[in-house]
């Protein structure tokens, strides 16, 4: 489809912008994968590195590996100015925290006004009116935007049968582990660009495991927070009662300290007006060793979720008892429920959201029934799955205003709420621990995803906080371990999360097969 020598073309370009101020030498080898954002801000604070080699770093390895993933929809321009200009601060001593200068890769479903935001749909290749709240407050910290993330298209709400990864755009994100395997969710390109070391960090979205699925099978960090916590102004939506964004990256410290950038309160997302005040600053500064110890975890297995997977949930087990916490194996209620709810309850509100949001675009279609007569006039949007099924049935769900809608709405989001809140207080519980995903599931977009994973639903639609780990491999796929917990309790389930990555270190990096060994 051509993106190659447009993708080459973009990187050319960011090359050349090398600012005429002195700069450092190539930086020395170091373990990319393994360095941490408060390592990587030891070293430049030392003069070993800049933000401008950091950059440099990872222009580079996107251009060696990315033919691979394709994680990467389109780098940006002005990627090495912007770290020319962190490296500025430096030598004056005005940098504006920790993530000054950190290469940050965002979801091309978040608006950036310097670069298209297509939610991965040959219909929206056009600038936005202007940035999202959440990259506004990147550029404040001074993050590089390193550029945009391939997706699912239009977050997997398409589509009756999906192929994650997918997009008009930018073809098929592929996971790292095993190449003709599935990254998962829409957040696909962003996990398996952090996964393939291709950015320090990446922005991911979840309306319903978007965040957590993805990182969960390429052996990422992934932090879907407390619906409120971060804004979603300029995020393309599905739903304005399920949507977040939240970071993806390869330890959790890297995820506490882009959430302490990513939080706040906006007046534009109705959402945040009840974003606590006594919120950390800093989530970093709370992932200390022993969070385990003394803690209650539920355990939640799901064997619906395969043999191997729950092998994994055993070593969890063993893990977390062995770092000092007390586990009890545990049963959500009302799953069905919420599952036959959910996905009505998401018709009418894409219908409504995605309206509202197009209004804002200044070109393009200007709602959803634009978006189907595109569709169907462009061939190159029917090469992977045909279908544009969802989008069919959200133009005749019922309105926002429709007394049934009203009434779904609202036991699904009570029920949600129950099941999370009835397990933690019966049981008298920090978090609830589960698997976050099966292995990968081969790529076919004859067949679409595997759609067995109820996990992240809970979290997902009461707007609870989900922090997903590695938590080990089925030969050579990841498995993640989810931790879930009251709303606002993010800063709890990093810290658990962390504590668990410390009892059970799990990741390592990719090896890029093409294909599970016979």
């Amino acid at each position: 489809m051509g993106r190659r020598p447009v993708f080459l073309a973009i990187l050319a370009a960011a090359l050349v912008l090398v600012p005429a101020a002195p700069v450092a030498a190539a930086p020395p080898r170091f373990d990319l994968d393994s360095a941490d954002i408060p390592a990587l801000q030891a070293r430049m604070a030392s003069g070993r590195l800049s933000a401008v080699g950091l950059t440099s770093t990872y222009l580079d390895r996107i251009h060696r590996i990315d033919g691979k993933v394709n994680a990467v929809l389109a780098l940006n321009p002005a990627a090495l100015a912007q770290a020319a200009a962190s490296d500025a601060r430096r030598r004056s001593h005005h940098l504006r925290g920790p993530l000054d200068g950190i290469p940050v890769l965002v979801k091309d479903n978040v608006d950036t006004r310097d670069q298209w935001t297509t939610a991965g749909s040959r219909a929206l290749r056009s600038h936005p009116a202007a940035d999202a709240t959440l990259i506004t407050r990147l550029r404040d910290a001074g993050a590089v935007i390193l550029g945009k993330a391939n997706l699912s298209e239009w977050a997997n709400f398409r589509a009756a049968k999906p192929t994650s990864g997918w997009s008009g755009v930018g073809g098929q994100t592929n996971n790292p582990y095993v190449l003709d395997h599935n990254p998962c969710g829409s957040s696909a390109g962003s996990a398996a660009a952090v996964a393939a070391s291709l950015a320090q960090v990446a922005i991911g979205s979840e309306t319903d495991g978007s965040i957590v699925c993805p990182a969960g099978m390429t052996a990422t960090v992934g932090h879907k927070p407390s619906l409120g916590l971060v804004s979603r102004t300029g995020v393309v939506p599905i739903s304005a009662e399920q949507d977040t964004a939240g970071p993806i990256a390869r330890n959790v410290v890297d995820a506490a300290l882009t959430l302490s950038v990513l939080q706040g309160r906006d007046p534009a997302d109705p959402a945040t007006a009840e974003y606590p005040r006594n919120q950390p600053e800093n989530y970093a500064k709370l992932l200390r060793p022993g969070a385990l110890r003394g803690a209650r975890i539920g355990l939640w297995r799901l064997p619906v979720l395969g043999p191997a997977t729950d092998a994994i949930m055993t070593s969890a087990r063993n893990s977390l008892v062995k770092a000092g916490a007390t586990v009890v194996e545990v049963a959500l209620p009302y799953q069905d429920r919420l599952l036959e709810l959910e996905f009505p309850a998401l018709l009418t509100e894409f219908h409504r959201d995605i309206d509202a949001y197009l209004a804002t675009r200044p070109s393009g279609p200007r709602n959803l029934a634009e978006l189907i007569a595109y569709n169907r006039a462009d061939p190159l949007e029917r090469t992977c799955f045909a279908g544009q099924e969802l989008f069919e049935q959200a133009l005749a769900a019922p309105p926002p205003t429709a007394p049934g809608y009203l009434a779904g709405r609202a036991e699904l989001s009570d029920l949600a709420r129950r099941s999370l809140d009835e397990t933690l207080s019966a049981h008298h519980l920090d978090a609830i621990a589960s698997p976050t995903n099966p292995p990968a599931w081969k790529t076919d977009c004859a067949v679409g995803d595997n759609d067995v994973i109820p996990s992240s639903t809970p979290a997902a639609v009461a707007g609870y906080p989900d922090v997903t780990v590695p938590a080990g491999f089925a030969g050579p796929l990841p498995v993640g371990i989810s931790f879930m917990g009251a709303r606002w309790s993010d800063a709890r389930m990093l810290a658990l999360a962390a504590d668990f990555s410390r009892a059970a270190p799990a990741r390592v990096p990719p090896r890029y097969l093409p294909s599970l060994p016979s």
